[in-house]
C-alpha cells in the first residue's frame, strides 16, 4: 500500500469508520452483526454496540497500529482515528437523513444551515 503516514491514517480511518458502522449500524452478511447485537442485549456490550462513537473508540484501537510508529504516538493517534470516523459518521448520516425531519431541539454541529425552519 503506501509507506506515508497521511496514506496510513486515511486507510486506518476509513477502515475504523467501515467496521464501527458496521457493527452499530447494519445488519451485517446473513445477519450475523445484527444476530451478535441481540445476544449482547443490555449488558455493557450491548451499550456499546448501540452507540457509534463509543464503539468507534473501540475499533480505532487495532486500527493505530498501523498509524503510530512509535508507542508515545498511539494514544493521539488512536484519539484522531476515532475521531475522524465520528466525522465521518456525522457527514454520511447528514446525507442519509437529508429526506429526515429536523428534530427540534436537536443540534447539528456540523451543517447548522441545513436547520429547517
Amino acid at each position: 500500500m503506501t509507506d506515508g503516514l497521511a496514506g496510513r491514517f486515511a486507510l486506518a480511518s476509513l477502515a475504523t469508520w467501515r467496521v464501527t458502522h458496521l457493527l452499530a449500524e447494519e445488519d451485517g452478511p446473513a445477519d450475523v452483526i445484527v444476530r451478535l447485537r441481540r445476544r449482547a442485549g443490555g449488558g455493557r456490550l450491548g451499550e456499546v454496540m448501540d452507540c457509534f462513537y463509543c464503539l468507534s473508540i473501540w475499533v480505532a484501537a487495532p486500527a493505530t497500529l498501523a498509524v503510530a510508529r512509535r508507542p508515545r504516538d498511539a494514544p493521539l493517534a488512536w484519539l484522531a482515528l476515532s475521531g475522524m470516523a465520528c466525522l465521518l459518521e456525522r457527514a454520511t448520516g447528514a446525507a442519509r437523513a437529508a429526506d429526515e425531519p429536523v428534530q427540534e431541539g436537536v443540534p447539528d454541529v456540523l451543517w447548522p444551515e441545513a436547520k429547517v425552519d
